[in-house]
């Protein structure tokens, strides 16, 4: 009997486990076969606890302030003297820029040259940060309402954070560029030892450095060779900053990113996309792409219509009249 209860009772306590085995074996399975239910579960889902977050967080970003400026105090005279002379520095190369903007300008419409094309830019905060579905990701409080779609980049005020993976109504989620998921084509800028941009792929390996793997295994770099974004597949836009060239010691290179993504609150989302365009006529093409007014082409005149020779008509042919016979006078 007491055996009997012993078996009993290992039956019943082995029974819930291996429930909880197959109902995890499904969940796998489902996972594998139907991942992009999971992720419109887990975008709704965020969407709904997306005002928790935010309320959730402001205590939180409120004390992070008032501490960091209780540390700032005792430095904010020199910075303070640091941020003028920034200042004075910013206003001589504003001066600069927009003088070469204006003789770009001329440039292109002389070239009629095809200008670069406009961005939009959607403001967002980060509202919370996770390690699903990739190990580093970042949500932000703006989706589709806002116009934030799936691969837009992802920028602060220092350089390119990541991209949108996800969007839903109201929140999104950004893949870091640190991500051992995240690869984007870069430009590398020229250095003393080379002619023109390097092309390279950025790829992230969950460190703070990501690698670099270079087109050309022929080409030199140096420590702070800058890192921009290539425009490469017309996913991204072209020239945004991402970071320094730096060794990792052993041969290779890594960037040394210039955005901080643990520190970032507000982020840009840029919208790069472009719309589907109807070719204009060939002969308007370099107006319109100067951006130019196209000018109105005026049908050439009509040809006078020429006139049908006139045929001169046969003049009369006159017979001459036969002399008339002299009359006889009769006495």
């Amino acid at each position: 009997m007491a055996n009997a209860w012993k078996i009993a009772r290992k039956s019943n306590a082995q029974l819930p486990l291996v429930i909880v085995i197959a109902l995890a074996v499904v969940l796998v399975l489902l996972g594998k076969a139907q991942s992009g239910l999971l992720d419109k579960a887990r975008v709704h889902v965020t969407d709904m606890l997306a005002p928790v977050l935010q309320t959730v967080r402001a205590p939180v970003a409120g004390f992070d302030r008032w501490m960091g400026s209780v540390t700032e105090i005792f430095s904010v005279y020199q910075q303070n003297l640091k941020l003028k002379e920034e200042n004075a520095r910013l206003r001589q190369w504003r001066n600069v820029a927009i003088v070469l903007q204006g003789r770009v300008g001329r440039y292109q419409t002389l070239l009629h040259a095809v200008p670069d094309p406009q961005m939009n830019a959607v403001l967002a905060r980060v509202i919370g940060r996770a390690n699903r579905p990739f190990l580093q990701t970042m949500i932000l409080d703006a989706g589709r309402e806002h116009h934030a779609l799936p691969g837009q980049a992802v920028v602060d005020a220092r350089g390119m954070i990541g991209r949108i993976y996800l969007t839903g109504s109201r929140t999104s989620w950004v893949i870091l560029l640190t991500d051992l998921n995240s690869r984007i084509p870069v430009t590398i800028s020229a250095s003393a030892g080379n002619s023109g941009n390097i092309q390279a792929m950025m790829t992230g390996d969950n460190s703070a450095y990501p690698t670099l793997d270079m087109v050309s295994h022929t080409v030199t770099l140096h420590d702070g060779d800058q890192v921009t974004s290539s425009g490469d597949g017309g996913l991204l836009p072209s020239g945004l900053p991402i970071g320094t060239v730096v060794s990792d010691g052993s041969g290779g290179w890594r960037v040394a990113l210039l955005a901080d993504p643990g520190a970032s609150q507000d982020v840009e989302i840029l919208n790069f996309s472009k719309p589907p365009e109807i070719p204009p006529a060939t002969a308007q093409l370099p107006v319109e792409a100067a951006g130019l007014k196209p000018q109105v082409l005026q049908p050439p005149p009509a040809p006078a219509p020429i006139a049908a020779p006139v045929t001169p008509k046969p003049k009369p042919v006159v017979t001459p009249a036969e002399p008339a016979e002299p009359e006889v006078m009769e006495r």
